[in-house]
């Protein structure tokens, strides 16, 4: 293996590579029962005695650290190292992060665990047609395309923003070419270069409320004072906006987390008080493709006349979160600021899936894929409605929604309890508190169906009940106790 040993004095030098040895060892760049360099070798890359380097390598080895094997080399050693001190970064009281960095509540981000999971916005990986993806990503890695490789345009790839620009142009009826747009990691990079070029510390961002907390995080992240402004039946409430606010941050093809979405009376009573103050409105067209009854009202973004828009889409719910893919469509006097801030950033993101993500698109093998997904949803959906009308009335009552990967409920009971039980019963769902900015309004749950297999669902929604059944019994043996008091 090739590891770093670096020698600044000439005193004391076999002391010097046993520290160095050390310290790999302990850190974990030194793994149990990893080779290390011949003496010879390595004293000749670090211009010493082979008899200097074997000097640290017999303490090491008389320690415990290191064991020889005539005719194989020199290992480190596999006996367990739990007993060594652990080793970490410096640390000092007095280098601290921003104060925002200290009070903001992020929650933990990890694999769900459960049996029947009904987790948010996770689509279903056996869609994805990994083959073909292979084949195309395959294409790109090729030795002379590689050769030929260098930084790329921090727009991105020039054939995806093409295919991008025709597809958002038939599926959404977006108003766009390819120099509108702006590839990204998946949404939420697209929403962190808009903040950077348009938020300033102290400015008033308005949100939905409830809404998507990843967005709300990064605005408060960036200095913004973040309102959440309600959300009814026929989406955002406009005239409760701020008057303060320059930013208004929207998912109305599908409100996360309700499932309505935006009235085209909203939309345009939204796009003209952005006129009146001048403010800028992000369109998060939060996983639209999946839709199961009537065709979308046409996007704020193609009803915009006065370039107040910033359209935000991501491949994350519709192929692979892991392939970390999305884009935005600014107005022109927006894009110059968007692409330098995308250069600052990560400069540009990976070619090679961009590349392979454009023939993707353009061999029609997306709409296809969406059509196969799309079908898979809908019956899982229809699934969830009936069994949550049939077994689950005394305590949920679902907002209607034609589209997405999850449905919303609301519910009379504090449901936190019945979180609680179902969790433990193999059951993963969400709380509709979650994603309050302030005090929660309404009761109930958020229910994901990506990421369950549709013979899962019975199972998981009938243990879902038992958990709401085992606390209407409690609730009711503390009623009948409270009445004997």
């Amino acid at each position: 293996m090739d590891i770093h040993v670096s020698l600044t004095g000439r005193r004391d030098l076999a002391a010097g590579i046993y520290r160095q040895l050390l310290d790999a060892i302990l850190d974990g760049r030194l793994r149990s029962g990893e080779r290390l360099p011949p003496t010879r070798d390595l004293a000749q890359r670090l211009e010493v005695s082979r008899n200097t380097v074997a000097v640290a390598y017999e303490r090491l080895t008389a320690e415990g650290f290191l064991v020889s094997r005539v005719g194989a080399g020199t290992f480190v050693s596999t006996e367990p190292l739990g007993r060594l001190r652990s080793r970490a970064a410096p640390s000092s009281s007095n280098v601290l992060p921003r104060a925002v960095w200290r009070t903001l509540a992020v929650p933990a981000v990890s694999a769900s665990t459960v049996e029947f999971d009904f987790s948010v916005g996770v689509p279903d990986g056996r869609f994805f047609p990994i083959e073909t993806w292979r084949r195309l990503l395959a294409r790109e890695l090729r030795a002379s395309a590689v050769r030929s490789a260098t930084y790329g345009d921090p727009r991105g790839h020039a054939g995806l923003r093409a295919a991008i620009a025709r597809h958002i142009g038939v599926a959404r009826s977006v108003r766009a070419g390819a120099d509108d747009v702006l590839v990204t990691h998946g949404a939420q990079q697209a929403l962190d270069l808009i903040g950077r070029v348009l938020v300033e510390p102290g400015s008033t961002v308005a949100v939905e409320e409830p809404g998507y907390w990843p967005a709300r995080l990064l605005f408060q992240s960036l200095g913004a004072r973040v309102v959440g402004v309600p959300v009814d039946a026929e989406g955002i409430d406009v005239a409760a906006i701020p008057a303060a606010a320059r930013l208004v941050y929207v998912t109305p093809s599908h409100q996360f987390p309700m499932g309505t979405p935006l009235s085209l009376a909203r939309r345009a009573a939204l796009l003209a008080w952005a006129e009146r103050r001048e403010a800028i409105v992000i369109e998060d067209d939060y996983d639209s493709e999946f839709r199961f009854e009537d065709r979308p009202l046409e996007p704020l973004q193609s009803l915009d006349r006065g370039g107040r828009v910033v359209y935000v889409g991501s491949f994350s719910k519709t192929l692979l979160p892991m392939l970390r893919l999305g884009f935005l469509v600014a107005p022109a006097s927006l894009q110059p600021a968007l692409a330098s801030a995308k250069l600052v950033t990560d400069w540009h993101g990976d070619l090679p899936t961009q590349a392979a993500l454009a023939r993707f698109v353009d061999e029609g093998l997306l709409a296809r894929h969406v059509r196969k997904a799309n079908r898979h949803y809908a019956e899982r959906h229809a699934l969830i409605v009936a069994a949550l009308a049939d077994d689950f009335a005394p305590w949920l009552r679902v907002v209607p929604s034609a589209a997405g990967l999850h449905l919303c409920t609301l519910s009379t009971v504090d449901v936190e309890p019945v979180v609680a039980a179902a969790f433990s019963a193999g059951v993963g769902v969400q709380a509709l508190r979650d994603y309050y900015l302030g005090e929660s309004a309404r009761e109930g749950l958020v229910i994901g169906y990506g990421a369950i297999p549709t013979e899962r669902i019975a199972e998981g929604l009938r243990r879902l009940a038992a958990a709401f059944g085992r606390l209407s019994v409690v609730e009711a043996q503390a009623s009948a106790g409270q009445e004997g008091f």
